[in-house]
């Protein structure tokens, strides 16, 4: 994590350089630095740094940050230190930013108080975006997500159910749906076949564990590409935000339609050499036009395969691309 430390006296220049022993941070200092714009340096933190540690009072510090505040998918943790180094508290950003977690190592360095006011952990309950941080699912929608936290500090009962049972129930669920008035549903899906009622407030959780290989012709027009990837993952009542990767062959790494199908999947691209794909190209159908134009005679299969992943669809011939659809393995 990157760290933005702002301090604006001696004292916290020194509570800054302990913190400097055990975090990887960036000291921003205006005892040191006669050039010192305290706008300046918030915009900067905001935009850039996944956390900000204020030495300041907190009143300095909201003021600061009120102008970049946007989302809580987005915001940094932001956290607020003494002078004394007698509090430290979790400002912004306490769940998805990690601000709590923050918060409660940096007291424990400097032998301060926690001052953590999320009321999920106040009452030892997991909020639905720590259950979301901790196990790298997407949230479906974080209206619901408040609204399901909501249930939950007021003692409502809310299920929670993994379709994979990879999760343990969390702190302040129930396991039992029968009269729960909100539901958690862990899924890559995007309808559900479930005990869902119009009368619960119901949250999905996105487990991202869908794959795709892709392989297309030259300068493929990347709005196609794009639009026949959503209608294919549809078709198959799957979630789009449920795709962790894409692979193709090393010949396409710059294909711009690739490129930018993982920007909007927000997914990683994963690149494999024609050597690894021809280890194993053997194991589907190919095409002697493929391999005469790019050495291998399958890109679509072999890819899934090579991102560790169970195939769920075959090869799809899809009007000068190709698409396979996998599932990472347990």
């Amino acid at each position: 994590m990157d760290i933005a430390v702002i301090t604006i006296t001696e004292k916290g220049d020194e509570i800054a350089l302990i913190l400097k022993e055990h975090f990887n941070i960036h000291i921003f200092s205006k005892y040191k630095n006669s050039h010192f714009d305290f706008k300046c340096v918030v915009k900067n933190a905001m935009e850039n740094y996944e956390a900000i540690i204020f030495i300041t009072s907190t009143g300095i510090a909201v003021r600061g940050i009120g102008p970049y505040i946007k989302s809580k998918e987005i915001d940094p943790a932001v956290i607020t230190i003494d002078n004394s180094s007698k509090f430290v508290i979790s400002l912004l950003s306490g769940h998805l930013g990690g601000a709590n977690d923050l918060t409660s190592k940096i007291a424990n360095i400097l032998g301060a108080v926690p001052v953590i006011t999320t009321a999920t952990d106040n009452l030892d309950i997991v909020a639905p975006d720590m259950i979301a941080k901790n196990n790298y699912l997407g949230i479906g929608d974080l209206q619901d997500a408040k609204r399901i936290a909501s249930l939950l500090v007021r003692g409502r009962k809310v299920y929670f159910c993994d379709e994979e049972n990879k999760i343990s129930i969390p702190n302040g669920y129930e396991s039992n749906y029968i009269d729960c008035e909100g539901i958690v549903y862990v899924t890559n899906k995007i309808n559900i076949n479930s005990i869902f009622k119009d009368s619960s407030i119901n949250l999905k959780l996105i487990r991202k564990n869908i794959v795709l290989g892709i392989g297309c012709r030259k300068d493929f027009p990347g709005n196609i590409m794009k639009e026949t990837v959503l209608d294919i993952l549809k078709s198959y009542n799957i979630d789009y935000r449920a795709v962790k990767s894409i692979g193709t062959v090393e010949i396409k790494k710059n294909e711009e339609a690739i490129l930018k199908l993982s920007e909007f999947l927000k997914c990683k691209l994963n690149i494999f050499s024609i050597e690894e794909i021809k280890k194993i190209q053997y194991r589907y159908v190919g095409s002697d036009f493929v391999e005469k134009s790019i050495g291998v005679r399958n890109v679509c299969e072999p890819c899934v395969e090579l991102q560790n992943s169970i195939m769920l669809t075959e090869k799809l011939k899809l009007n000068g691309m190709t698409l396979c659809i996998g599932v990472l393995k347990n």
